[in-house]
């Protein structure tokens, strides 16, 4: 919304029209509108450039880009005579400390933001002009290294990921009141008892890529009481679909994933790992490492086969610590299932509930 914001404002510098200390910014596909404040707008030194300056004002305490200052350098390009077919009339360009793909190069921008800038942008293109986009955080690439984009090959800064207009915390207990609202209203239809819990945007994303027979909810860090709100609604089965380093608190006993509140990972496998008897040698690496994604990569070039096999464990003590989770609070007889992803989007491993499944994710 604020990048949306600062674009628009920039935009109408560089055509002529006044400037507005806020942008009203339209939702696309909804018919409201999100009032979004602009701190200032200019034409750059050669007037063929106009900068849109906005602050990110989520209001959340725990997110880390509140406040974050967002430029936006806005251009037109005239469309050739010669070659008047134009591939898009909006050019969006990951500027200084916005994440790109490290595979591709190409920005990290969901499919809704880019919506977001098209309903807003386009009806301020002059005919004839394609525009060029440039967003910058000034402070994305430090602020990057607090989150898991390295883990899910974004580089280079913050990823433009948003789903909604919404912002929630994904601590906060209106997250969890949503997602048990989307449970009761789902097993209200034609429901056969199974469904996934994916955390996060890249394990939705990744998810509804694979064209699932079983309905999905974003349940974000609040695993343990959803999964008894679950086993309360009679809930035949979850699968709990995830990122390693997220779906690894589960199995040390930490229901609320938020790393806010709790971490732990790197001491997790090295629990598992001695359970595993892995050698010495190799569980003293690991606990000095910083990150799972860092364990699993030593862990393969010491042996695949045992690095596989400590995968497998965890996915199955995820499984077993969170049914125990769950009869702490309601008798139960729920499947709890569990499938997890890598740094690379690849599905790796599963439960011995979730090796069930497994296939309908491929």
């Amino acid at each position: 919304m604020w990048v949306a914001g600062a674009a628009r404002s920039a935009l109408k510098k560089l055509v002529g029209l006044p400037f507005d200390n806020y942008e009203l910014i339209k939702i696309p596909n909804n018919n409201k509108a999100i009032k979004i404040e602009i701190h200032s707008v200019g034409l750059l030194k050669d007037e063929l450039h106009a900068l849109g300056i906005s602050f990110a004002k989520s209001g959340l305490d725990l997110d880390i880009t509140q406040n974050l200052e967002i430029w936006t350098v806005a251009s037109l390009e005239k469309i050739s005579f010669k070659n008047p077919v134009q591939k898009t009339s909006i050019d969006i360009i990951a500027g200084s400390g916005v994440g790109i793909k490290e595979d591709t190069k190409e920005i990290s921008i969901s499919d809704f933001a880019k919506e977001v800038l098209y309903a807003n942008l386009l009806d301020i293109i002059p005919d004839g002009f394609n525009l060029k986009l440039e967003i910058i955080f000034p402070n994305g690439e430090f602020l990057a290294e607090r989150t898991s984009n390295k883990s899910f090959g974004i580089v280079d800064g913050l990823s433009i990921i948003g789903t909604s207009a919404e912002t929630y915390s994904s601590a906060s207990p209106d997250q969890l009141e949503e997602a048990k609202a989307k449970l009761a209203k789902l097993i209200q239809n034609d429901f056969k008892g199974k469904v996934i819990f994916v955390i996060g945007e890249n394990g939705l994303n990744l998810a509804k890529n694979c064209n699932l027979k079983f309905p999905i909810i974003k349940i974000g860090n609040w695993l343990g009481p959803l999964i008894v709100d679950a086993a309360i609604k009679k809930v035949n089965t979850i699968i709990l679909f995830g990122y390693h380093g997220k779906l690894i608190k589960l199995a040390g006993g930490i229901f609320h994933t938020h790393n806010h509140l709790a971490d732990g990972r790197i001491e997790i496998l090295v629990y598992l790992a001695v359970q595993e008897k892995l050698p010495l040698e190799l569980i003293v690496k690991l606990s000095h490492l910083k990150n799972l994604e860092e364990a699993l990569l030593l862990l393969e070039r010491f042996d695949e086969a045992i690095a596989e096999r400590l995968f497998l464990h965890l996915s199955n003590t995820i499984e077993k610590r969170s049914f125990a989770y769950v009869n702490r609070y309601t008798k139960t007889n729920m499947e709890i299932a569990s499938i997890i992803f890598d740094r690379k989007r690849k599905i790796r491993w599963a439960g011995t509930n979730g090796s069930k499944y497994i296939s309908h994710f491929k």
